[in-house]
């Protein structure tokens, strides 16, 4: 970002300090109250899932079977912290290892019929969650608001990376 004669050494300007002071207000609030829902979903327990959990079968459904160094890789996390998080996912059948199509001796991670079908039941929880909370917001709201999230999401991971720290997705077990 360029700098101008008006921008002090935080990169803000004098008129954004407010505005950034509720964004940063707001995105604290937003994660505390994702993290004590969990987002689970129309006040249902059973179809709440720990973030780490979702992240990684949402990225195995997506990406398909893959090792534990590549889940770790897309997903910007080490693999030791791949491997600690899978391991319950593997103990409830979510998830199955399997042999490595071409290699036989490596290990694929794969989301298991039982993992697609909870997945599926979480993800539908969510989307009527997500209905309820902005059933007032005309669809373009809806969509400004998914592209305005994703950015700035795309932002933080980028100077995270840029940074060598840890993506969020690590901290949670």
């Amino acid at each position: 970002m360029p700098t101008t004669p008006e921008m002090s050494m935080d990169m803000t300007t004098v008129g954004d300090t407010g505005l950034l002071d509720t964004l940063q207000h707001e995105v604290a609030l937003f994660a505390r109250r994702a993290e004590q829902t969990r987002l689970g979903g129309v006040g249902q327990v059973r179809n709440s899932m720990d973030r780490a959990a979702y992240l990684l079968l949402n990225r195995l459904d997506k990406e398909g079977p893959m090792g534990v160094k590549a889940l770790a890789a897309s997903m910007g996390i080490d693999s030791s912290t791949v491997t600690r998080q899978v391991a319950p996912l593997v103990d409830t059948g979510l998830v199955k290892r399997t042999s490595h199509p071409e290699d036989g001796r490596a290990v694929v991670l794969q989301l298991s019929p039982r993992g697609q079908s909870r997945l599926e039941e979480v993800r539908s929880s969510r989307r009527q969650l997500m209905a309820e909370l902005t059933h007032d917001w005309a669809p373009e709201e809806r969509e400004a608001f998914c592209t305005l999230l994703t950015r700035f999401n795309t932002a933080l991971s980028s100077r995270m990376a840029a940074q060598d720290v840890p993506a969020p997705e690590a901290q949670s077990s």
